[in-house]
């Protein structure tokens, strides 16, 4: 399958609606998988350096651990893979699964996240094993044809306990995705920070990446428990 073919129905070319078009034609169908497209994507590289801020982020990284949220070892040369596969939720929302695995010297650590679009047709992004946290997303084609996302309102859930999360105790995401046509890999770069303590958590890094047939996903990408509120 080609760039631009069947992409239209993905929730990622929804959301970014002209500005899809922008993208490198690789990012294109990189976030183009969906249940229409009929693949999925799934990125096997390194991540050149995984880094975390000052002493103290340490707790709230190990908490974040817990849920497959956060990282709480830093590394340099660390294998991983990143697995995209659409399923529809209980629900009966079209999900997308990014489900990355850091095999550092100690363990293999997960960070899980599942995508949908959101009412007010932005991505929201549910975060962990069992979706907690559930964040607002903002997609932007740049100059060059990379994908820049930045996270915004955070709401945590559990039971019927339901609230907006505080920023003053947690932090914005701003991710680079690109693709380099000499090296014929996909670059990223994350950057998580705290409006009052600053940096707290990041990666960089690189892959290459096959699209699989995919109509659902597997069931070890899927979070333990999906949450109906957005």
């Amino acid at each position: 399958m080609t760039a631009g073919t069947a992409v239209a129905a993905s929730v990622f070319a929804r959301a970014m609606g002209d500005d899809f078009a922008r993208l490198h034609p690789m990012l294109q169908r990189r976030f183009g998988v969906g249940l229409a497209a009929g693949y999925g994507c799934v990125g096997r590289g390194t991540m050149t350096r995984i880094r975390r801020g000052p002493w103290w982020t340490i707790p709230f990284l190990q908490l974040g651990r817990f849920r497959n949220i956060l990282i709480p070892e830093t590394g340099e040369d660390v294998a991983f893979t990143i697995e995209n596969h659409p399923y529809r939720d209980p629900f009966g929302r079209e999900t997308v699964t990014f489900v990355r695995h850091f095999r550092m010297p100690r363990a293999v650590r997960r960070f899980d996240a599942t995508m949908i679009l959101g009412d007010d047709g932005r991505v929201v992004d549910y975060l962990g094993s069992h979706q907690h946290l559930a964040v607002d997303l903002d997609l932007t084609a740049e100059h060059d044809g990379s994908l820049l996302l930045r996270s915004g309102r955070q709401r945590f859930y559990e039971g019927p306990l339901g609230f907006r999360f505080p920023m003053l105790f947690s932090g914005r995401a701003e991710l680079r995705e690109s693709y380099d046509d000499r090296a014929e890999v996909f670059r990223i770069r994350l950057e998580v920070r705290n409006r009052v303590f600053g940096f707290l958590f990041g990666y960089e890094g690189e892959f290459r990446c096959e699209f699989p047939e995919a109509t659902d996903a597997p069931a070890h990408t899927k979070p333990l428990r999906h949450e109906r509120r957005m």
